[in-house]
């Protein structure tokens, strides 16, 4: 394989491997600054980052507000500290070395007020922010306060050129690179548009090229592009190395570091990695978000599958062959479906799914007493983890609101990925990966168990393994 050449990326040279920040308490101080002690660029998550008492021991995210807005603040108070925690630790982890960037959501809640807190309070220990999920115009200016690179996340060449006429073409000089997330293979939430299939991937090197293209009419020819999902052997991408029409090009790794000795995630977690087969993770749009995400085929996900497929359509009045009542709620008020659907919903209810809950699209979910309590229960303690969500119908606005009916289609995406990144349940919580998750069964590298450092893992990597 060609060897890898340094890139000067937020201020140093370093080498073009970039850990990939995933969510909650996923990517750390630990494991970023590893990742920079190696030469690389780590990343850790500034999405409800861990935080810890003046004895080093975890405090437990716990909300006593008694409104949604309340646990909001209380939220962007444990994201900014958190954040400052996480980036201390791995500014002592790298030694000096690589550099240290801060990963953020601009779709989840207080992502400004949690990006300025933490930027504000680490000063000199972060080197660059990557921004994904939603278009984050203002993330820009928010870095350049702070002195830091930023590093947009997107998924086309088009939504590129959206952010930089708006807004980067007055921030150029920090612009660190552009990550090229690809939206059928990456793990997390997927940036597939509307005009895109989810059933057909695409090849994504005429999509970066079509970057590049893009960017090189901006004038930012020199600017690195991080290619990001899918990415497992560098042998795989070498003709992705040294490419003149590509330009400079990191490698964004985000699957392979969760199986590191560094990475904070359970053992459960990674022995369960080490068993995946080939299409276990399943690409989804049960995310509150109203995102497409990739996650595993765990009894997390198959229930959600279960659930919308216990799903009719109805009319609040008779209106052609929706004319068979059926009563719903406590008081038995009556809905109009199918004579079809009415024989569906019935042999539901026979299995015990006894309780039919409202969607915003007109239809109705079936679903056991038990799991309706459940749902109801964490919709009421929302905390606003999100900019909008479609299950709480939480919003960040003035009403607080959506506006639409919440979805029990979905889940609290705060609470499930808080518990699989703090226990051994990676069964019955929604567990991210990326879609080349599989490859740690077959990859000799780790054969019989092996699970390397992250400087074992980044020597693995650089020589095409």
């Amino acid at each position: 394989m060609k060897a890898l050449k340094p890139l000067v990326m937020s201020g140093r040279e370093v080498l073009p491997l970039v850990e990939g920040g995933k969510g909650i308490a996923v990517s750390n101080g630990e494991s970023s600054g590893a990742w920079a002690a190696a030469g690389g660029i780590g990343t850790f998550s500034g999405v409800n980052a861990d935080s810890y008492d003046e004895n080093g021991n975890l405090l437990p995210q716990i909300y006593y507000g008694k409104t949604r807005r309340e646990r909001h603040e209380e939220l962007i108070r444990f994201g900014i500290e958190g954040g400052i925690a996480q980036a201390r630790i791995a500014h002592e982890r790298s030694n000096g070395q690589g550099r240290i960037h801060m990963n953020v959501l601009w779709e989840m809640g207080g992502a400004e007020h949690i990006l300025h807190g933490v930027l504000e309070g680490s000063q000199g220990l972060i080197h660059g922010v990557t921004c994904g999920a939603g278009m984050p115009y203002r993330v820009a200016e928010i870095a350049v306060r702070y002195g830091v690179h930023y590093y947009p996340i997107v998924s086309s060449a088009r939504a590129f050129r959206a952010l930089w006429l708006r807004a980067y073409n007055k921030f150029s000089d920090h612009l660190g690179g552009v990550v090229y997330e690809d939206p059928w293979l990456a793990g997390g939430h997927n940036g597939l548009s509307n005009s895109e299939d989810p059933e057909r991937p695409e090849d994504p090197f005429p999509r970066v090229l079509a970057l590049r293209q893009m960017m090189n009419s901006f004038g930012l020819n020199d600017t690195p592009i991080v290619m990001a999902g899918g990415v497992w052997n560098l042998s795989e991408w070498e003709d992705w190395i040294d490419n003149p029409d590509l330009g400079p090009v990191a490698f964004q790794f985000g699957t392979r570091p969760l199986l590191t000795q560094e990475s904070p995630i359970s053992m459960a977690w990674k022995r369960r990695l080490l068993t995946l087969k080939e299409g276990d993770v399943f690409l989804n749009r049960f995310s509150p978000t109203g995102f497409y995400s990739s996650g595993v085929k765990n009894a997390f996900m198959m229930d959600l599958m279960a659930r919308s497929e216990r799903q009719i359509a109805f009319l609040p009045k008779p209106v052609g062959e929706h004319s068979a009542e059926f009563p719903v709620g406590p008081r038995g008020r009556p809905i109009y479906i199918t004579e079809t659907d009415k024989a569906r919903a019935e042999s539901w209810v026979a299995q015990g799914h006894t309780v039919a809950l409202k969607t915003p699209d007109s239809t109705v979910v079936f679903v056991t007493p038990e799991k309706s309590e459940q749902i109801h229960r964490d919709q009421v303690e929302c905390m606003g983890c999100l900019s909008h969500c479609g299950f709480s119908n939480w919003a960040q606005n003035e009403e607080g609101t959506t506006g639409k009916k919440a979805d029990p289609r979905s889940y609290c995406i705060q609470k499930t990925l808080q518990a699989v990144s703090h226990t051994d349940d990676c069964e019955n919580q929604l567990m991210f990966a990326g879609h080349n998750a599989y490859r740690f069964a077959s990859d000799p590298f780790y054969r019989d168990g092996f699970i390397p450092t992250v400087k074992e893992l980044i020597e693995r990597i650089a020589i095409g393994g």
